[in-house]
């Protein structure tokens, strides 16, 4: 039961994801485009942790660690290039 769950949250996240890329992609302007990536970035995480769940197996949470750390670090610097024009002062 729990087997079957998790395929389904994966597969309704991948939807979502492909959601996301097509506003990555058309999003009107460049703060659409940054939520985009940053809702991606998340969805990810998430398809990890299941991934990781589903395998039984510590590989994917480290891996989605990861992804959130430097999800994090570019969202900050996109939103502060959007901002000011420049990342570094």
């Amino acid at each position: 039961m729990i087997g079957t769950a998790v395929v389904f949250g994966i597969a309704c996240l991948c939807v979502a994801m492909a959601l996301n890329v097509y506003r990555l992609v058309v999003g009107p302007d460049a703060i659409d485009r940054v939520v985009a990536l940053d809702t991606l970035y998340i969805n990810a995480i998430v398809v990890l942790f299941l991934v990781g769940i589903h395998l039984d197996t510590q590989v994917f949470f480290e891996a989605a660690l990861l992804i959130a750390m430097m999800g994090f670090v570019g969202t900050v610097a996109a939103a502060k290039y959007l901002r000011r024009g420049s990342i570094i002062e």
